[in-house]
């Protein structure tokens, strides 16, 4: 019994030797391949795809959230000092602005290896910004509509392209890595969204939300434009050390 008391603690301790550097490695493994993604090779690519995952999913998800608080919410506080009833959602406005994404898929699936990466991610952030500028003062809800509608098509192009641009652009043994990273940096982006520019809207002020959307769209277009390289045409990377020549 004595002895079948002692052996029952040392499997467990011997047990835990065994577990704990496998945990360790993995959290080793974790850090060195941010350690990596962060090396004087890849950071400007990681610093610039985070910037433009954060502000594809600020926009979109802003985008998606004015197509009720536009037509409902600035109504609203136009007519406050009339009726303090709220509007009904208009359901089909959702539906038209959310059947942007369709034509938004079939624009970047047609651009994208034409123009390039860089090319069809820029010029699509670009078109977002110029649509949007109209609506930098209440227009009609028709109009309001029209305009979202664009500017959706714009932004789900480049969420698309974005997605198949960002692994291209990380070697093997970190692409995998490399775009979670950068997918969760575009999480937090759809959660700042509603918290900041939705709710300038809901406060009755439209022109600095729209103002806000059309600096974030603007910056990543610019960041867009900075990617050190372009995928198109070419083959994807195995390791860090051949980066180099894939850069120049």
């Amino acid at each position: 019994m004595e002895e079948e008391e002692d052996s029952t603690p040392k499997a467990k301790e011997t047990a835990i030797e065994h577990a704990t550097p496998e945990r360790t490695e993995s959290n080793l493994g974790g850090i060195s391949a941010l350690l990596v993604l962060l090396s004087p090779k890849l950071i400007r690519s990681t610093l610039l795809l985070w910037v433009v995952f954060f502000g594809n999913a600020f926009s979109y998800y802003g985008l998606v959230l004015l197509t009720t608080e536009l037509n409902n919410g600035h109504n609203k506080c136009a007519d406050k000092r009339q009726s303090e009833k709220p509007r009904d959602i208009d359901y089909k406005d959702v539906f038209i602005t959310s059947f942007a994404e369709f034509p938004g898929l079939l624009l970047s699936a047609a651009i994208v290896d034409k123009l390039g990466r860089k090319l069809s991610m820029s010029a699509m952030f670009f078109c977002c910004c110029a649509i949007l500028l109209p609506l930098l003062f209440q227009q009609s809800e028709g109009l309001t509509t029209i305009l979202l509608f664009g500017a959706r098509i714009c932004i789900s192009g480049t969420f698309t392209i974005v997605f198949i641009y960002a692994p291209e652009i990380y070697p093997t043994s970190v692409r995998t890595t490399g775009v979670g990273v950068a997918s969760s940096i575009g999480r937090i982006g759809g959660m700042v969204c509603p918290l900041v520019a939705v709710a300038l809207v809901h406060g009755c002020h439209q022109t600095a939300a729209i103002v806000l959307f059309e600096i974030v769209i603007f910056l990543s277009a610019i960041a867009t434009l900075l990617f050190p390289l372009e995928t198109k045409g070419r083959e994807l990377i195995d390791s860090v050390a051949s980066s180099k020549l894939v850069m120049h």
